[in-house]
C-alpha cells in the first residue's frame, strides 16, 4: 500500500472530512547517471563557493534573492519561515465552480485523495456525491511542505481528486506567445478534407494504446550493450516540409490507415449507423510524469 505524502482534512464551512493523499502518477523515465570519457569514473558535482573553490556544506548554505544586477538579499533560515504560510493541515475550499470553467493549462499534480478513517468515510461519501450530483468541482487552497497551493477536488470514479493548480499570474497568455498573421484563416475545401480526417482518426480513449516508446527502445539498446552487441544509430529523420496543404489533407486520406478506418462495409451487408458516444463524465486532467519542480 502506498504511503500517504500527505495528512489533514477537507473544511467547507464548518464540515471537516479527514483526508490523506497519495501521488496520482509516478514516472517511468530512464535515469542516467555521467561517467568521464576515456576513463569510465563517475562524475559528480560538488556545491563550491565561486571565491575559493572550497566544498560548502549543505548547513552552511542560505538563500538569496536578487533584487539588482549582482545585489542580493540574502535571508536566513528564520526569516525564511517568517514569511511561510501556516501549515494549517486543511484544504480549505472557498468556492465552487464548473469544471468546464477551469482550462486544463492550468494542472499541476496530481493527488487521490481517501478518507481518513471509518468515521471520515459518510462525510468524504457525501461531499464526492453531492459535487456529482450538482456538476461542479471544488477550489481551495493547501499547504504541503511550506508551499501553499492552489487545488481542484473533484470526484473521479469512487474517489476525489485532488489536482494542484497554476496560480493565474503563473499562466502565460496566449496572445503573449502565439502570434498568427491577420486574416489568417482557412477555406471551407480544407476544412472539409480536415474534418473528414479528423473523422477517421476518431475513436475513444485508452490510456493503455499508448507507451513511452523512447523508453521502450532505450531500456532495449542497454540489453543490447549490456550482451556485448553493436548498435547502429538509424540515420536521422528530416523534418516534413508543408508544399501544399490541400495535397497534404489528401495524401493523407489515401494512407492505409484512414482508408481501412473508412472502407465500405461488403455487400450485402446493412450499413450500421454508428452508435451515440456515450455521456461522460469530464477527461481527467493531464499530468505531469516529470520529477516535482520544487513547487510543493
Amino acid at each position: 500500500m502506498p504511503r500517504p505524502v500527505w495528512t489533514g482534512s477537507i473544511s467547507f464551512g464548518l464540515v471537516n472530512v479527514p483526508i490523506k493523499l497519495f501521488s496520482a502518477t509516478e514516472s517511468h523515465r530512464v535515469a542516467f547517471h555521467e561517467f568521464e570519457e576515456g576513463t569510465g569514473e563517475r562524475v559528480r558535482y560538488k556545491r563550491v563557493a565561486e571565491g575559493s573553490g572550497r566544498e560548502v556544506p549543505w548547513e552552511k548554505i542560505q538563500k538569496g534573492f536578487e533584487v539588482g544586477k549582482d545585489r542580493f538579499v540574502v535571508l536566513t533560515d528564520d526569516e525564511l519561515d517568517a514569511a511561510a504560510p501556516a501549515r494549517t493541515h486543511t484544504v480549505d475550499i472557498e468556492q465552487f465552480v464548473s469544471m468546464t470553467e477551469i482550462d486544463p493549462v492550468a494542472w499541476d499534480q496530481t493527488y487521490y485523495a481517501a478518507p481518513d478513517g471509518v468515521a471520515a468515510t459518510k462525510a468524504y461519501v457525501l461531499l464526492r456525491d453531492a459535487m456529482r450530483k450538482d456538476g461542479r468541482v471544488a477550489v481551495g487552497r493547501f499547504v504541503m511542505r511550506t508551499k501553499e497551493s492552489l487545488v481542484c477536488l473533484r470526484p473521479l470514479d469512487d474517489a476525489l481528486a485532488l489536482h494542484t493548480m497554476f496560480f493565474g499570474d503563473e499562466v502565460r497568455s496566449v496572445k503573449d506567445v502565439v502570434q498568427l498573421p491577420r486574416h489568417a484563416a482557412a477555406s471551407a475545401a480544407e476544412l472539409t478534407l480536415a474534418a473528414r480526417l479528423i473523422e477517421s482518426l476518431s475513436g475513444t480513449w485508452d490510456a493503455r494504446r499508448h507507451e513511452d516508446t523512447y523508453r521502450k527502445s532505450i531500456l532495449a539498446v542497454v540489453k543490447k550493450k549490456d550482451r556485448g552487441e553493436t548498435i547502429e544509430a538509424g540515420a536521422p529523420t528530416e523534418r516534413p516540409k508543408i508544399v501544399d496543404l490541400m495535397e497534404a489533407l489528401k495524401k493523407t486520406l489515401e494512407a492505409p490507415r484512414s482508408a481501412a478506418a473508412r472502407a465500405p462495409q461488403q455487400k450485402g451487408a446493412s450499413r450500421a449507423r454508428p452508435a451515440p458516444r456515450p455521456v461522460t463524465r469530464p477527461a481527467r486532467p493531464p499530468t505531469r510524469a516529470a520529477p516535482p519542480r520544487g513547487r510543493h
